[in-house]
């Protein structure tokens, strides 16, 4: 009887022991599969970050050009307003007679001319080129002599400007018809 007694508490002990053995592996497999969605969602929070960083760093560059570009504006918005100054700078220069103001003036005109160089604008000069509709204006046309040809620019009626490749005021041209 003994012996039998011994193999129920085997018996016994080895179903509890089976018994802990599943709810063991049941906990662990919950643990791996808690570690997996952790994994997992901070695998999406990263995801997430970097685009969140990549949309942020794009913004600060758009945001950045805007501003230059904008400061850029308003500088040739302010020398486009002193190209009426140069324009009445020549005028006086051809009109006066006396010497000595007139070297004044051409002084001050050099000058003028030199703050527009250094802000890297030119004069649009098209006296004897083809008509370009993108940097002048014809404001008149008048008939070609014999031997010339259509649509070349004759006469400068006030000069144009541009700053690289924009056109800060466009010539106006008498233009051969």
């Amino acid at each position: 009887m003994e012996n039998e007694e011994k193999v129920e508490n085997v018996c016994e002990e080895t179903q509890e022991t089976k018994k802990e053995e599943k709810t063991a592996k049941k906990k662990c497999n919950k643990k791996q599969e808690e570690l997996e969605t952790a994994l997992a969602e901070a695998e999406e929070n990263k995801r997430k970050w970097y685009a969140v960083t990549a949309e942020y760093e794009n913004y600060r560059r758009r945001t950045q050009n805007q501003s230059a570009q904008r400061y850029q504006e308003g500088r040739n918005d302010v020398i486009a307003s002193l190209f009426p100054i140069g324009d009445n700078l020549e005028r006086a220069m051809g009109a006066c007679s006396d010497e000595n103001t007139k070297q004044g003036l051409d002084m001050i005109l050099k000058s003028y001319k030199k703050v527009l160089e250094g802000e890297g604008v030119e004069e649009i000069d098209p006296i004897g080129q083809a008509f370009d509709a993108d940097t002048m204006e014809a404001i008149m046309a008048m008939p070609a002599a014999d031997g010339e040809e259509s649509g070349i620019v004759k006469q400068v009626y006030v000069k144009g400007y541009k700053k690289g490749e924009k056109v800060l005021r466009y010539a106006q041209v008498i233009v051969t018809q």
